[in-house]
């Protein structure tokens, strides 16, 4: 029996005009274009390490 992924709903709550290349890289990387746009991720090392370089302009949720 294969354990089942673990995903993260991301969510884009904050405009990435004016921000860091970095960061506007990362959020579309991550697959988030405009405000309130979301995507689920799998959860793991990788995209946490994105979503720790945008905290402040994303909200998280665990998926079941």
């Amino acid at each position: 029996c294969a354990l089942p992924i673990s995903q993260v709903k991301v969510t884009l709550i904050h405009s990435v005009a004016h921000r860091q290349p970095t960061q506007r890289r990362t959020v579309k990387a991550l697959g988030l274009g405009k405000i309130n746009s979301s995507v689920i991720l799998p959860d793991n090392a990788a995209t946490r390490g994105q979503i720790f370089k945008i905290a402040h302009l994303v909200s998280v949720e665990e998926v079941k």
